[in-house]
């Protein structure tokens, strides 16, 4: 069997530093102090991945995937080179272009929703793709849950024991996004291995008259737990964005980006990690509000990476508070945490339990994206 195998390397650059994506972004991205993650994350995987001597990975040259794989003891071969310094959404396409003719059976890629986008726009259905997780935003349900998530799949796939379905390819614009509007339509449906735990379900918006009064209860007692001094780190989402309404600071906080609030007032904007663990420097109590991700779970580490491990231990993960609707709690198996911390992940994991109302609260189970 033949694997196609191919990393964006400069997806998830813009996360940390809070751009919201890194599409056109590289350059001010690194400006800001970001740190490539998408290879490493593909290493991850492939340094899972077990896989006997008939399965052949092919891939491409340097950092969209051979240097991933160099060091492995596994059969490769580099079926495509960039030509440039760095790769290009192009190049991702004619990759995909090369794999196709080299008749591959799955094709494995290493980015976010822009790069399952550039990917399915060359395969279409014609072979099955799965995602290792490594973008800002990953709305597609073409995405396993973590690297070595990835990994266990592409082994069922190879043994046959996964079935395929089709799963939404996300196409969300990135430049309403800066400006805080989420506009996301599907791009198409993908083939994609299938297996329940370990691949991710596409991002769902729940919206009814019923979640606005949840949220609304949800919002009037943040409003009141949060006059006791402390700094409050505010994610992204309608339900956190109903908590600033309330507080009069509607305007002023972002609906997709990372926010502070100290004492009903706005004290940081848009803020990146950078500024968060700075902002965190003069402050002897802080607290982390989030909401999940509709159907997907995820807590940490899909669209607010400026929320990072560091940023998390700095405020203590007894001062995280999560928020949601009874309604997106029923819709949600279980909330997810892959703050790209191990050993954080696993102090997040558990039963925790979630504000879903005005003075209550349910238990849900935590577990390591």
């Amino acid at each position: 069997m033949k694997i196609g195998f191919l990393i964006n390397p400069i997806a998830g650059m813009g996360g940390s530093v809070g751009l919201k994506g890194t599409d056109g972004l590289a350059e001010e991205a690194l400006r800001r102090g970001a740190v490539p993650i998408a290879c490493e994350k593909g290493k991850k995987c492939m340094e899972e991945l077990k896989m006997d001597a008939s399965t052949a990975i092919l891939t491409c040259s340097r950092d969209m995937g051979e240097d991933a794989v160099i060091n492995n003891s596994r059969r490769y071969e580099v079926v495509y080179s960039f030509k440039g310094r760095k790769s290009t959404s192009e190049d991702t396409k004619l990759a995909c272009k090369a794999f196709l003719k080299e008749g591959i059976e799955l094709l494995l890629f290493c980015g976010g929703d822009g790069t399952a986008r550039d990917v399915y726009s060359v395969v279409e259905k014609e072979v099955p793709i799965l995602g290792i997780p490594a973008g800002v935003k990953m709305h597609s349900a073409v995405f396993a849950i973590t690297p070595k998530g990835a990994a266990k799949i592409v082994e069922l796939f190879v043994e046959g024991k996964t079935e395929l379905r089709d799963a939404e390819v996300m196409d969300t614009d990135e430049a309403a996004y800066r400006r805080n509007e989420l506009r996301m339509k599907v791009f198409g449906y993908a083939r994609t291995p299938y297996e329940p735990v370990l691949v991710q379900q596409s991002k769902s918006l729940f919206q009814s008259m019923s979640e606005e009064r949840a949220k609304e209860e949800i919002a009037r007692f943040a409003c009141e737990f949060m006059l006791d001094g402390s700094l409050y780190i505010l994610g992204a989402g309608t339900t956190i964005h109903k908590i600033a309404e309330l507080l009069g600071l509607g305007a002023e906080k972002t609906l997709l980006g990372v926010d502070a609030v100290k004492d009903g007032k706005l004290v940081g904007k848009d803020l990146n990690e950078r500024e968060l663990l700075q902002l965190l420097k003069n402050e002897h109590q802080a607290k982390i509000l989030v909401s999940p991700i509709g159907a997907q779970g995820f807590v940490f580490g899909r669209g607010n990476q400026q929320i990072s491990a560091k940023v998390i231990e700095k405020v203590g993960v007894e001062n995280v508070i999560v928020l949601a609707t009874p309604h997106k709690l029923s819709e949600t198996p279980f909330l997810l945490v892959d703050t790209g911390s191990e050993e954080l992940d696993e102090l997040l994991s558990g039963y925790m339990s979630v504000i879903s109302g005005y003075r209550m609260a349910q238990r849900k189970e935590v577990r390591r994206g």
